[in-house]
């Protein structure tokens, strides 16, 4: 079968890497905005309070997802090192917080295997194990977390791929639907028997223009790139309320942030001031950080639905047009288990999740 991926972040690299496998897959991607790009992805879905449960299960099996993604790239000559798991420290001064999101992943522990252990941590071992760490409340630890690099993860995915069926061009595609059900790529005049839209917030942009009404606005995401030189293998994933994430990843670089920034539309400029929040958190808990630099600023737009919910399947009058979008910040802990989904699907094979929990139908109209 000859396939389309259009966009190359994390549900594109995704499933373009599995679709190489069986078919000749050509890859679209002019990697503008791209919030997987710009994104160092937390992985830790099991201390979230939100009461969609398809969310979750989606959000539970995406983290587990990974150790089969790394172990399919290593089997396709890629050692990943864009995946770290991490020990992770969730802040929250009030302790009756605390203990309800302790509650809430024990109970979650028996589904969720890669959990070893909850524990609270008193400042004193706080200190023990990160002497710049400056804390005056207890906190929660859990060996579950982990970090990704988006932007690596996805070299490495299509690293894995250019070895099958692949092939990519750079550009950003324009279609349109052909009688007989296929679809061509206007700017090459090709023509698909399935194309995989994963375009995420540009999803209207690509739909619209063909009769269909969708569902999807953006939400501008910046993050800070800090060089260090510490050894940040051996640091925490810390997750302090609000905004002000401070993920370590390999070779001394920490990843402070995201905004989430709702009214900026397609803008990708830098605007580092929308980040001072951030910091003055990250910096009031880590003083020791301000001393080392600003190197490099990142920049994405991320996809949400009307119900912050994201969907994936097929159009509803296409069947051969598959597509994914309203992943939002979690876009890193679903995306790669979204992606499989829907090479299952194309290659109709049994489903790991009820693709009816996340129906297109409820989020793309036909006009």
């Amino acid at each position: 079968m000859k396939i389309a991926v259009i966009g190359g972040g994390i549900v594109g690299s995704t499933a373009a890497f599995y679709l190489t496998k069986d078919h000749e897959v050509t890859l679209y991607d002019d990697g503008t905005g791209q919030a997987t790009k710009a994104a160092a992805g937390i992985i830790c879905p099991w201390f979230s309070k939100r009461r969609n449960k398809p969310w979750y299960r989606l959000a539970n099996g995406g983290a587990h997802f990974y150790l089969d993604l790394l172990k399919d790239l290593a089997d396709a000559g890629i050692n990943s090192q864009a995946y770290q798991q991490k020990t992770t420290w969730l802040l929250k001064k009030k302790a009756k917080l605390i203990d309800d999101l302790m509650t809430i992943a024990e109970k979650r522990q028996e589904g969720a295997p890669l959990i070893q252990e909850i524990n609270k941590l008193s400042p004193s071992y706080q200190q023990d194990k990160f002497p710049y760490f400056h804390y005056q409340h207890d906190l929660i630890e859990t060996d579950g977390g982990a970090v990704v690099d988006g932007h690596d993860l996805c070299q490495d995915l299509i690293a894995a791929a250019n070895g099958e069926n692949l092939k990519v061009v750079n550009c950003r595609a324009d279609l349109t639907f052909l009688y007989d059900g296929k679809v061509m790529v206007k700017n090459d005049q090709e023509v698909y028997d399935t194309v995989v839209l994963a375009t995420g917030a540009w999803l209207g942009q690509v739909l619209e223009p063909l009769g269909y009404q969708v569902d999807i606005r953006p939400q501008k995401g910046q993050l800070a790139v800090i060089e260090t030189d510490w050894d940040t293998q051996q640091l925490p994933l810390i997750m302090p309320e609000g905004e002000g994430d401070f993920i370590p990843h390999l070779d001394g670089k920490i990843f402070v942030g995201a905004s989430h920034e709702d009214d900026k539309d397609f803008d990708l400029s830098t605007d580092p001031s929308q980040l001072e929040d951030i910091f003055s958190t990250i910096y009031q808990l880590i003083p020791e950080l301000a001393t080392y630099p600003v190197t490099d600023y990142k920049v994405g737009s991320r996809a949400y639905s009307s119900d912050y919910a994201p969907f994936y399947g097929s159009l509803p009058d296409r069947p051969n047009v598959y597509l994914a979008s309203g992943l939002g910040s979690s876009g890193l802990t679903t995306g790669p288990l979204i992606a499989r989904e829907i090479v299952r699907m194309i290659n109709q094979e049994t489903p790991q999740l009820d693709p009816t929990d996340y129906a297109v139908e409820k989020y793309i109209h036909i006009k």
